[in-house]
């Protein structure tokens, strides 16, 4: 889509330009709270399986994605002070925008997961994976608590390999099925929404 594509670009370089004041007091913080790097940047898989640097802000402690790549609630030991606050707003997302410029991601799509996960898809699930992945998309504003939910379970590997990633799955199919721009901006507007909440 030449339309979502021109979109992308203009709206994050926009997005990039207006918020680097934003974004260079987070990178200042997050480098004066802890020891290590600004960003973290984790291989993910995107469109056509094809894997891709995807960047954050670093919201853990050096190395803690060795104790386990989910995170467990806001409260998770690994996670930083500064990073607790741009994880609770979602401001560790935000040099994604790159990520759109480069041309990895989209606005809008599937969020891209891990090789580890991808790799238990079912091959209708693996349909998923046929368009590029998003910044957001309803499956993230239907979980956007997912921490959460994780920090309540018994089994928080079982509860997202079982439940959460299906449900995830499904949407994002749903949406691949009747996507649209109109969508997109909707996704976009409801998103922004439920962060103002």
């Amino acid at each position: 889509m030449i339309l979502k594509r021109i979109f992308d670009l203009i709206f994050a370089s926009i997005l990039l330009i207006t918020l680097t004041p934003l974004l260079i007091i987070i990178a200042m913080a997050v480098k004066f709270n802890s020891k290590g790097s600004v960003f973290y940047v984790q291989r993910r898989i995107g469109k056509n399986g094809s894997d891709f640097n995807l960047f954050k802000f670093r919201t853990m402690y050096e190395f803690s994605d060795r104790a386990g790549l989910l995170t467990i609630g806001y409260a998770d030991f690994r996670i930083t002070t500064v990073g607790y606050w741009l994880r609770k707003y979602k401001l560790d997302e935000l040099p994604q925008l790159i990520n759109i410029i480069i041309g990895d991601m989209s606005f809008v799509g599937p969020r891209p997961e891990v090789s580890k996960y991808v790799a238990i898809y079912s091959v209708q699930q693996l349909r998923v994976l046929s368009v590029k992945p998003g910044l957001t998309d309803w499956a993230s504003i239907k979980y956007f608590n997912e921490n959460e939910l994780l920090a309540t379970a018994e089994d928080p590997e079982r509860l997202y390999v079982n439940t959460i990633l299906p449900s995830k799955i499904f949407q994002n199919l749903e949406y691949i099925d009747n996507r649209n721009f109109l969508m997109d901006i909707r996704i976009i507007l409801s998103t922004l929404k439920r962060l103002l909440k």
